[in-house]
């Protein structure tokens, strides 16, 4: 079976040599100190001021809107992971859904204000396949009605914006590193902050609140461990690798595909991308059904991400977002990993043609 994603693993004798080390202190949680090692070399990877490793991208979330006290409504994308809307609900705020671009499928910043009111405490966008947000005019209405701004970048990993991490905007960005993820330490996440007291507060309620028998706030346990931070020591010094395989990958799917006229979400002018994943957009959904039939059949599986569009999640109705609604019908995730043969990517866009 060919997998819409493929987990990277190292060869596991590179890996045990951390597991040795871990062994031989007998320290394995608790801000360890390959946990705070690897902290050291994110921040440095990825041009950031403050970096906290937690446990997963969903509480990195959760952690972000608890520090930032935001209450009521918070603006945020119908084209994400349920768990951006999610986070917002499981914090006992209130979605309020903007529609996306037709091009990136990013949050529409000219239709924010529209649904800006007196119980708006923030915005939360996510750069969508990594592709940014356009962060400066989200930044901009932000300033003007004193509004937070967090980014969900799941996918940015290594993203660049005018070549600056563009998980330096907003007052706090979240990352994922799930084993699906381009960077990963099997299960696993990240907060960013440029803000000194804000880290300390994100620090402070991710370890339940105090700092050894000091006491400071309420908190939850968003901590990780030193075996997941392992693996993250294994797979960092080969993103950038895995970056420019994944780039020939999709130039091959462009070349192949670009006869059949899907659509693609158009990558913006002046960032570094990492080709973390393949959507296409087929012309209804009842061609996509039946494209992703034929794919499973030859055992290649794709993925309907983002689907449903979250503003009709059956828990939470929200606001009507009639391009997220007609993307999140028709758009699917090709396979895309760095191991990917070449020979398999013309197989599946064959497939695609003949059912076409």
């Amino acid at each position: 079976m060919i997998n819409v994603t493929k987990t990277y693993l190292p060869p596991l004798a590179e890996y045990n040599k951390y597991l040795e080390e871990i062994w031989d202190r007998a320290y394995v949680t608790n801000r360890g100190p390959l946990v705070l090692e690897l902290e050291a070399k994110l921040k440095e990877y990825l041009g950031v001021k403050h970096l906290l490793f937690v446990s997963n991208g969903t509480i990195a979330l959760q952690i972000a809107i608890k520090a930032l006290n935001l209450t009521g409504e918070i603006i945020t994308t119908p084209f994400s992971y349920v768990a951006t809307t999610t986070a917002i609900l499981w914090e006992n705020c209130q979605p309020v859904f903007v529609d996306i671009e037709d091009k990136t499928f990013c949050i529409d910043p000219d239709k924010i204000e529209a649904a800006i009111t007196d119980k708006t405490t923030a915005i939360l966008a996510t750069h969508v396949y990594g592709y940014p947000c356009q962060v400066e005019c989200i930044k901009q209405i932000a300033d003007k009605h004193n509004l937070k701004v967090i980014y969900d970048g799941a996918h940015a990993f290594g993203v660049k914006v005018d070549n600056t991490s563009v998980l330096n905007f907003g007052d706090v960005s979240t990352l994922s590193f799930h084993a699906t993820k381009l960077f990963h330490t099997i299960e696993g996440g990240a907060i960013i902050t440029n803000n000194d007291e804000l880290a300390r507060q994100i620090m402070l309620y991710h370890q339940f609140g105090h700092i050894g028998d000091d006491y400071y706030t309420m908190g939850v346990n968003g901590k990780n461990s030193e075996l997941h931070a392992a693996m993250g020591h294994c797979n960092l010094p080969l993103v950038q690798e895995f970056i420019l395989e994944r780039k020939k990958l999709a130039e091959l799917y462009d070349s192949l595909l670009l006869p059949l006229n899907l659509t693609r979400p158009v990558q913006p002018a002046g960032i570094a991308y990492n080709y973390s994943y393949y959507p296409v957009v087929f012309k209804n959904e009842k061609t996509l059904l039946k494209v992703k039939e034929n794919l499973l059949e030859n055992k290649i599986n794709s993925r309907r991400y983002f689907y449903p569009s979250l503003n009709n999640l059956p828990y939470f109705k929200g606001e009507n977002c009639p391009v997220s609604e007609g993307v999140a019908s028709r758009v699917l995730c090709l396979p895309m990993y760095q191991k990917l043969n070449e020979e398999d990517v013309q197989r599946i866009c064959g497939i695609i043609k003949d059912t076409l």
